[in-house]
């Protein structure tokens, strides 16, 4: 166990305070007896004193609980609560003799107010007194608060610690709350696991009251920062910060706090928003607008994080109709130029997302020229992949509008990428490339500069995961072999044309056959007798005889060109004899 301030250490000084807190709890003790028994013969204003009456028996059982504690003397809290009991209890002692006169001659209305406040004073310590007890504290020696339990400490250490820290922050004042805060955010740091036990045996209810802003400015940049530990270390945790009313008050410090306090506060925002389900109270609060205007106005921090609780929400159809009353899409769209990496990467992906939904933000992305911003992070070396794939998702959803499709063609350096993605990139990357490869106009120019990926969408033609691959690399290998050179190279190419005679067996159930007639039809579509030839030489003559008699599409047309160049070859040698 290693301490974080200097732990209570029995002294001789210490062992005299004991004495006049005893002194102390007996004054109050005795002087709650009195006010019973007083309560009982008072004249004037009795309901109220009924009420009073009902508090002051709940005091004197909580006193006795207090006296009963083994270590209650020891707890600094008391030394706060006792003398402020005592002053209300003086004052209600006072007010007590003027309503046993036999006739009441003050000011009616002047005396109700001051036994309503009595009793709600009372009422405060009351529940002050309560949460001491519950806590557990007052059974522990040399308050657990001053000293933070070590990796070996059980979990019945860790609780009571919680649970002394969070009474200390409901009933001590503004010193003790900046102490408690301080052990609380240490307690954090050093244990990341101790943030679900935090949110579980912790008041975070009243965490996130110290967000309003009628706190002291440091006690509400420890709670928010402590929030924002809680919030993201598990999904429990963040389910019991958001049912506490969370997200409210975070967005509310997001607009209006300090620097420190908005970096803060998004961070926790993002956590949040990382349910799905939670994505409706954003703009239930107005937090859309919020967040737009952190990412706008805030510091790189901010932005990042606050771009992050977007991309958390941008999928719900409410939301992405208030991004676009916001402008969200030029903010976006700058935030891709961001010098924060993540920043970049959530942009990114907001904007795919938006691109996907529909003309309206494809056109309002292309206006803001998000287009060229989304080609050159796919380009930039200093991209992450996550950046890049979302990047590349969003140039395949802008692609389906004219103006892009046309701008996306004629970029050699753009169609250059995609082959090298195909070739060296993950299967998404490869998937949203042969897609974009296969349906854009590209030149023969720029078709010639990629054909060395031709052998990779002949292996992609290979894989059945993800769904829709084969096929997005049929259509690009289809498109790439409309240049006579790409036909020769490929069939040049020895592992190319034996994976695809091999995908052409019937017995090969891999691959849908109709995708494999299609490349062969595209090699044979110039009508090279060099083509011709290599395909026969490698078997592919039976295997299309097969397709043909199972009525594959397309396989009776590419089994009668290869055929009818057998022929010819026949006849050219009889004629020669």
């Amino acid at each position: 166990m290693h301490s974080l301030t200097t732990p209570t250490i029995a002294t001789k000084a210490d062992a005299a305070a004991v004495a006049p807190l005893q002194s102390l709890l007996d004054i109050i003790t005795n002087l709650v007896s009195l006010l019973l028994l007083s309560s009982l013969s008072v004249r004037s204003f009795v309901g109220r004193w009924q009420i009073l009456r009902t508090k002051l028996i709940s005091l004197q059982s909580s006193l006795s609980s207090i006296s009963d504690s083994p270590h209650w003397s020891e707890n600094p809290l008391l030394h706060t609560l006792l003398p402020s009991l005592l002053s209300t209890l003086q004052r209600l002692k006072a007010l007590s003799d003027q309503c046993t006169l036999s006739s009441f001659t003050g000011g009616k209305l002047l005396m109700q107010s001051d036994l309503d406040i009595a009793s709600t004073s009372l009422s405060n310590h009351l529940r002050d007194i309560d949460l001491l007890l519950r806590s557990g504290v007052l059974y522990q020696s040399n308050a657990i608060v001053l000293s933070q339990p070590g990796p070996a400490s059980d979990k019945e250490d860790l609780v009571l610690f919680i649970k002394d820290l969070f009474t200390r922050l409901q009933i001590g004042g503004v010193e003790f709350k900046k102490k408690a805060l301080e052990s609380l955010l240490q307690l954090l740091i050093d244990d990341e696991k101790s943030a679900c036990l935090v949110a579980k045996e912790g008041n975070i209810g009243y965490l996130i009251s110290l967000l309003d802003f009628h706190h002291q400015g440091l006690i509400r940049e420890q709670a928010v920062l402590g929030l924002s530990i809680v919030v993201s270390a598990s999904d429990e945790s963040r389910k019991i910060v958001f049912e506490e009313g969370g997200l409210g008050p975070l967005l509310r410090v997001l607009e209006t706090g300090s620097m420190i306090l908005k970096e803060k506060s998004a961070i926790a925002i993002e956590a949040i928003t990382i349910d799905p389900e939670n994505a409706w109270a954003v703009s239930a609060y107005g937090g859309v607008s919020v967040l737009m205007e952190a990412c706008r106005s805030g510091s790189v921090a901010t932005q990042t994080h606050a771009v992050g609780a977007i991309r958390n929400i941008v999928a719900v159809e409410d939301i992405q109709t208030t991004l676009a009353e916001e402008g969200a899409v030029p903010v976006l769209v700058e935030l891709m130029a961001s010098d924060s990496n993540s920043a970049k990467e959530n942009a990114a992906h907001c904007i795919a997302t938006l691109a996907s939904s529909g003309e309206y933000f494809r056109v309002l992305i292309i206006r803001e020229r998000g287009l060229e911003r989304l080609m050159h992070l796919i380009q930039d070396s200093s991209s992450s992949l996550a950046t890049v794939e979302n990047s590349l998702r969003a140039i395949s959803s802008l692609s389906l509008s004219d103006s892009a499709a046309r701008i996306l063609s004629s970029s050699t350096s753009f169609i250059i990428q995609l082959g090298e993605f195909v070739k060296k990139g993950n299967m998404l990357l490869q998937q949203i490339s042969s897609s974009l490869i296969g349906n854009l106009s590209i030149s023969d120019g720029n078709k010639r500069a990629i054909a060395n990926c031709m052998g990779s969408l002949v292996k992609l033609m290979e894989c059945p995961k993800p769904v829709g691959l084969q096929e997005a690399a049929t259509q690009a290998i289809v498109s790439v072999l409309t240049v006579r050179s790409n036909r020769k190279e490929l069939v040049r190419d020895e592992k190319s044309v034996m994976r695809l005679v091999q995908m052409l067996d019937p017995k090969y159930e891999a691959v849908n056959k109709t995708f494999t007639v299609m490349v062969v039809a595209a090699v044979l579509s110039g009508g090279s007798n060099g083509c011709r030839k290599r395909l026969v030489a490698a078997g592919a003559y039976q295997h299309l005889q097969k397709l043909a008699e199972m009525e594959v599409a397309g396989a009776k047309k590419v089994l009668q060109r290869l055929a009818g160049n057998r022929l010819k070859s026949i006849f050219s040698r009889t004629w020669r004899e």
